[in-house]
Parts: C-alpha cells; sequence; structure tokens
C-alpha cells in the first residue's frame, strides 16, 4: 500500500528540504569566496580576511571568543573556505539526503543535519578543554564545514537501511553500508596527522545521526520540535496560514466507553487523497492515522473494480 502510494519530491517542489540545504550553503560559500577575492584583488593580507570576515562565521574553539559570537554554532556548519571540500560534502549530503528523504519524508533531514552540526560543535570545544595537546591551540583554533552534520545524514540513512540498494545494475546493487563506510574511511584516512578536534566532531555527528533513529524506533522523534518552529516561523507573518482548532461537530459531549454508538466513514475524494499523499511524501507512511489508511484502502479498492 505504501508503495502504491509514495508519491516522490521532485527537484522543483516547493520545501524540499535537500534542496534548500545545498542553496544556503552554496550560497554563503559563493559570498565568503566574493569577499575572499576583494581581499586578493585589494592587496590585503588574507589573515585580514580571516580575522575580520570568517572567524565571525567559524565556530571558535574558545569559550571567551564564543560568548561574543554564540550565532557559529549554527553558521559554522553552513560556511567552508575549501573549495574541494566543500564539493564533496555537497556531494556526499546529495546521496545520503536523497535515500533518506525516500525513507523518512522530507521532516527528518534538516533536523538531522542540525543535530549533527550541533554535536560536533560541542565535542570539538570539549576536545580543547580536556585534552593537553590542544590546550595551547584554543585561542587561534576554529571549526568551519559541514562535516559532522554530513556524517550524521550519512549515518542515521544507514542505520535506517543498511541494505539499501544503490546502483542496481552493477550486479543487483551495492548495499548502502559499503556505500557508507567509503565514506567514512576517506574521512578519517588521514587522522594520524590531522586535527584531532575536528575528527572528534565528526565521530560526535556520526553518533548524533544514530542515535536520533535509535530514538525515532521507539517513539521519541526528535524532529517533531524543530519542524514546529519552522512552521511557526514561517506562519508568523503569513495572513493565509490555518487557524488551529477543532469544529464544535468534532468534539464529543459525552464518555465514550464500550463499543462506539456509530462509526463515522470518510468520503474518498481527490482532494482527500491528495492531502495524504502529501503527508506520507513529508512524513512517512508510518505516520498515517487509522482514518487515513483506510481512505488509501478504499480508494485502491475502488481503482480496482
Amino acid at each position: 500500500m505504501e508503495d502504491s502510494y509514495r508519491k516522490k519530491m521532485t527537484l522543483g517542489d516547493d520545501g524540499n528540504a535537500l534542496i534548500q540545504l545545498v542553496v544556503i550553503n552554496a550560497v554563503l560559500f559563493a559570498i565568503l569566496k566574493f569577499i575572499y577575492v576583494i581581499y586578493e584583488l585589494e592587496s590585503l593580507h588574507i589573515e585580514a580576511f580571516f580575522s575580520n570576515v570568517f572567524n565571525w562565521f567559524a565556530l571558535p574553539a574558545s569559550l571567551d571568543k564564543l560568548s561574543t559570537r554564540p550565532w557559529t554554532v549554527l553558521t559554522y556548519m553552513f560556511s567552508d573556505q575549501l573549495l574541494f571540500r566543500f564539493i564533496a560534502n555537497m556531494c556526499w549530503l546529495w546521496g545520503f539526503g536523497y535515500v533518506l528523504q525516500d525513507l523518512t519524508g522530507n521532516r527528518k533531514l534538516v533536523p538531522i543535519y542540525l543535530y549533527g552540526g550541533g554535536a560536533g560543535a560541542i565535542f570539538f570545544m570539549l576536545s580543547y578543554a580536556v585534552i593537553p595537546g590542544l590546550q595551547g591551540q584554543t585561542a587561534t583554533a576554529f571549526l568551519a564545514g559541514a562535516n559532522p552534520a554530513v556524517i550524521a545524514v550519512a549515518v542515521a540513512t544507514t542505520t535506517v537501511a543498511p541494505d539499501y540498494r544503490i546502483f542496481p545494475m552493477i550486479n543487483g546493487g551495492i548495499p548502502l553500508w559499503i556505500l557508507t563506510l567509503i565514506y567514512l574511511l576517506i574521512n578519517f584516512s588521514s587522522i594520524a596527522y590531522g586535527d584531532s578536534s575536528a575528527y572528534m566532531a565528526n565521530l560526535a555527528g556520526a553518533g548524533a545521526g544514530f542515535f536520533f533513529i535509535y530514538r525515532l524506533r521507539r517513539g521519541h522523534d526528535g524532529s517533531v520540535w524543530i519542524n514546529q518552529l519552522f512552521d511557526w516561523c514561517n506562519n508568523l507573518f503569513n495572513p493565509n496560514r490555518k487557524k488551529k482548532g477543532r469544529l464544535p461537530k468534532d468534539e464529543f459531549y459525552y464518555k465514550v466507553s464500550g463499543t462506539q454508538p456509530f462509526k463515522k466513514i470518510p468520503n474518498v475524494t481527490q482532494q482527500r487523497i491528495d492531502e495524504i499523499l502529501d503527508k506520507i511524501n513529508q512524513q512517512g507512511y508510518r505516520f498515517l492515522t487509522d482514518e487515513e489508511k483506510e481512505i488509501l484502502k478504499r480508494a485502491a479498492d475502488e481503482e480496482d473494480l
């Protein structure tokens, strides 16, 4: 039933979370690069660009600096100054994000991305606070790039369906967990001589992605409050927003116990079916109510007649 009524989101659809994430990353990267080029054309020191501009987007390792720019906990995961790292992150985000949307709907991707980036920020700063070899570099160290957030998306997607097949023309397809393993090996291949704090952030992002799906399977959806916040912000200045509240005719004014006094059979209309399909697209089939599943079943039976 779910496969029959699943309506995949195309690239041009409004509200596609994957498109929004890629666009935000690309726009901010282009803006920072444009400012960087201006500094070069004006023959200014590159250090001036980082101190005057980029440091206000990157996450500092120092708590003192963070207190003057707390927004960097969010902006760092959308800011990058390395072209090839940016392209690689967007390619991996596109691949894993598309699969995640196909499996869980459109409203899980952004929360997982933010959770991964937030966990990476916390562990990045903790590493400079507890690792003695890093404490001398706290004043100048910073974290930038979408690596922890993208790793969270990759691990969450693999946790949902590790045997999901990609490239089906190659011997029936390659399991998703193999692609994730390759991705993680690439990210941690230079751990012996790289920045250990950045790898701590990546590990934290991976843990956040796994923990999100772990909690989701036990009935705790960590994306609800984030999506509600986004919806509230979107509707704040929207005069056409739908008002909440139930109609009086939908309320029970007596206690119902035992057998139901009547059973309401909803009408199967094309508009109602479209609304249910949109809900499947946004949240996934398993979030449908029994009434909505019954409507889909009746619609399928009517099509078979």
